[in-house]
């Protein structure tokens, strides 16, 4: 009796650590290629003072919209990148004129990378944590609150508009996703794809997702 149990405990453990393994593996590749079609945006104020977080969304307006200028018709991410690391010195020039224009010092550190974001909504379309390339725009001492959106495809503007995402920007993403990536970042009512969705952000949430190399 106590031989069939110790089995029964064995057999159980090896099941769990499958499915754990299974589990992480699927976090881990669907993160990765729904991070990969993404290019975000990231602002980050001088401090949480009324003044340098109205600063903080001057700044971001005008990037956005130099970016808009220059990507407007980018089909890839690889492309976006491309051509914000080609004008990078223009975006921080324009960070550092926006804030001279409203009478502030501050210096302007703007760098292309991998980092880490939380869930974030932007209208009908849901990204999970983990971690994404970005444009990182620290502002001063970059001890405030930050902001950030998708530049590609192109979702910054989602919250002034409708709250629905152009059709434009979901055709951008669904080309570069598959069927079942696109679904989990723009449907959360299958209770399959919210579950999937959940798992995402608690793999990322509990550091068991790395960054993208």
């Amino acid at each position: 009796m106590k031989k069939n149990l110790k089995m029964v405990i064995i057999l159980t453990f090896l099941l769990f650590l499958y499915t754990s393994i299974c589990a992480i593996s699927y976090a881990q590749n669907i993160s990765t290629d729904i991070a990969s079609s993404v290019f975000r945006l990231h602002v980050i104020a001088n401090s949480d003072e009324e003044e340098d977080q109205n600063l903080k969304y001057m700044v971001r307006d005008n990037l956005l919209n130099y970016m808009n200028s220059i990507c407007g018709n980018c089909k890839s991410k690889e492309e976006a990148i491309f051509i914000v690391e080609k004008n990078k010195n223009i975006f921080e020039q324009i960070a550092i004129n926006t804030i001279k224009e409203q009478g502030y010092n501050y210096s302007v550190k703007i760098n292309i990378g991998n980092f880490e974001f939380p869930t974030k909504n932007y209208g009908d379309i849901s990204l999970p944590a983990g971690y994404y390339d970005a444009l990182r725009v620290e502002i001063g001492e970059a001890k405030g609150q930050n902001w950030w959106c998708v530049m590609f495809p192109p979702l910054c503007f989602v919250d002034i508009s409708s709250g629905v995402v152009p059709d434009e920007s979901k055709e951008l993403m669904e080309n570069n996703l598959s069927e079942e990536e696109f679904a989990l970042v723009s449907s959360q009512s299958d209770n399959e794809i919210q579950f999937k969705f959940k798992l995402l952000e608690f793999f990322a949430n509990n550091g068991l997702l790395t960054a993208k190399k």
